[in-house]
């Protein structure tokens, strides 16, 4: 089974934060459904990483446009974790 690294971000806008996962230019073709993969890869994040604090270090200090990285999370096509490398915004 292959896996494969998504990058994970916060992006700030006037309203929101939102989550994003970036997904490598070639994907195992196991991913047949964006959405399984990225809730995935926000489940691993958050599992880690404590939400309230990060999301609100980034509401506080970051400015609409900016785009926080918080690393980086490896799965197989199952859902397996085979590493993470998340950083928690302080």
């Amino acid at each position: 089974m292959c896996a494969d690294t998504f990058g994970v971000a916060i992006h700030v806008t006037d309203s929101e934060l939102r989550l994003l996962v970036r997904v490598p230019s070639e994907i195992d073709p196991g991913w047949t459904d964006p959405e399984t993969f990225q809730s995935l890869v926000a489940n691993v994040v958050w599992d880690q990483l404590n939400r309230e604090p990060v999301l609100s270090a980034i509401a506080t200090d970051r400015d609409p446009g900016d785009t926080v990285s918080l690393g980086t999370v490896t799965l197989e096509t199952d859902g397996t974790v085979l590493d993470h490398d998340l950083d928690p915004v302080e």
